[in-house]
């Protein structure tokens, strides 16, 4: 009896029909939209990380576009076309390995069979992976076939490293971006595959499965029939983190809360816990990063969003932690997340980083932000416009209880007003003349005051200072001396 040959996960699932690919709407609406509407390009550019879905996506859409029943848009996947294609050995569809043939020579066959119409199909399609890795003098072979091709054929190029592609090249295609899948679309599709496989998984083992995928479906089937191999018919979170070294969903939830409350103890210990079980410390990074992204995303978006990616479970928790802290605090803590994540490149000592970065991403979710405190100053400003702008019943009633009761009053006398201080002289020096200060400013109008005029030399003064020769010259100096004052003098 022969036995039967076991098929991967990754090739045996493989999405078929565009009905079957997981999280590339806006690249299947557009494909689909262009074969109904009969706008085929002349070249297709798929560009995205590893396990995507690139090479998948353009064979669907080569078999699409051949096939000799389609069901719609969709190809039947039964015709002789679609079988071909599927198998690798339809001559109207080539595919190239530019990884290992990346020359003038081996894309000249190309240049030379694009003459041709093709044997069986509406299309001749040349499917060239991993165009990165073409030569200049390749492309530059290929770059007038490709401008302008004759009707009956098309070209399609997948790539993980888009910016290596030459901008003429990218010019003459139409381009897509494949992005990485989201963890709850992984997660279903895993449970998809193991209720056809008959595996019973837990729901937390397949989310651990799709979190160490990083985006990847086919990393994320692939690390599945690895763990159906490890475990047999019956899969657990256990067992899916101490294969591939992540931490529980539970416990990283756990450390999240921790540096939200500041609880320095519980990061401490459970980073000692990690490290002591043979976590992968930097894989924990990029995960707590990812918490408080989805954290950022919920208080930014809602729940509902699209691009949360969390499952329901994930989500309750994420609505309970985001209900106790501002978002500007939360936002700081994924820079510093983002910092240390980045020193993790070169850093000898791994453990040490990640606890000194999570204390201090602690003490930022505990420290009040600019936005928080300028909020609470102009909460006091309002309340205490308020209190001046109403005064109390008691304040209002006052005034009108005194006037009513004037009447009755006694005459109490207004107090006399307090006499005006008196002004005090500047001290004059002992044997020097009187200075008078700086007059007050007057008004224009007022008469100017007459001039004094200077005091009279005595005569017995005038005749001392005739009569000593060393004293005549001091006569000058005395106000009021003149030439007539020394003749009288020596009369």
């Amino acid at each position: 009896m022969a036995e039967t040959q076991h098929i991967a996960l990754p090739l045996k699932y493989r999405p078929m029909t565009f009905e079957d690919v997981v999280g590339q709407e806006h690249v299947v609406r557009t494909l689909r939209h262009a074969i109904e509407a009969n706008r085929i390009a002349n070249a297709y550019l798929f560009i995205g990380p590893r396990g995507i879905g690139k090479t998948t996506m353009s064979r669907i859409f080569a078999k699409a576009l051949n096939c000799q029943h389609p069901n719609g848009i969709e190809p039947c996947g039964e015709c002789v076309n679609c079988q071909e294609i599927a198998a690798g050995r339809s001559l109207d569809v080539t595919e190239l390995d530019a990884a290992s043939h990346n020359k003038v020579e081996d894309v000249k066959p190309i240049i030379d069979a694009v003459q041709f119409k093709p044997a069986t199909s509406r299309f001749k399609i040349f499917i060239i992976d991993e165009c990165h890795m073409l030569s200049n003098a390749a492309w530059n072979a290929l770059l007038k076939t490709l401008e302008e091709p004759p009707p009956h054929v098309r070209f399609i190029f997948a790539t993980t490293e888009g910016d290596k592609v030459l901008a003429t090249i990218i010019s003459r295609c139409q381009r897509f971006d494949l992005r990485r899948i989201q963890t709850n679309d992984i997660v279903s599709r895993l449970k998809y595959i193991c209720g056809k496989e008959g595996i019973d998984a837990e729901e937390d083992a397949l989310l651990a499965i799709a979190r160490g995928a990083e985006g990847g479906m086919r990393d994320a089937l692939s690390s599945l029939d690895q763990l159906i191999s490890f475990k047999g018919d019956k899969v657990t979170e256990e067992d899916a983190l101490g294969v591939f070294g992540l931490v529980s969903r539970s416990a990283l939830e756990n450390l999240a809360a921790a540096i939200l409350k500041g609880d320095v103890a519980t990061i401490l210990s459970s980073i000692e816990m990690f490290d002591s079980a043979g976590k992968n410390m930097r894989r924990l990074s990029g995960e707590l990063l990812q918490h408080f992204r989805n954290l950022v995303v919920l208080q930014a978006l809602g729940p509902k969003s699209k691009s949360l990616e969390a499952t329901p479970d994930q989500i309750a928790v994420l609505q309970k932690q985001a209900a106790g802290i501002d978002a500007g605090r939360v936002f700081r803590v994924c820079d510093q997340l983002a910092e240390m994540e980045d020193k993790l490149r070169y850093v000898l000592s791994v453990r040490t980083l990640i606890e000194m970065s999570l204390i201090r991403a602690s003490r930022i979710a505990t420290t009040a932000t600019v936005e928080e405190l300028m909020k609470a100053v102009r909460a006091l400003k309002g309340s205490a416009s308020q209190g001046a702008a109403a005064p109390s019943p008691a304040a209002v009633a006052a005034p009108a209880g005194r006037a009513a009761s004037r009447d009755s009053l006694p005459d109490i006398p207004a107090p006399a007003p307090a006499p005006a201080p008196a002004r005090r002289e500047p001290p004059r020096a002992m044997g020097l003349p009187d200075v008078p200060m700086d007059p007050p400013a007057r008004p224009a109008s007022a008469p100017k005051p007459a001039e004094v005029p200077p005091p009279a030399i005595d005569a017995n003064a005038r005749r001392k200072i005739l009569d000593d020769p060393k004293l005549n010259g001091v006569l000058s100096t005395i106000p009021g001396a003149t030439i007539i004052d020394i003749k009288e003098a020596r009369k």
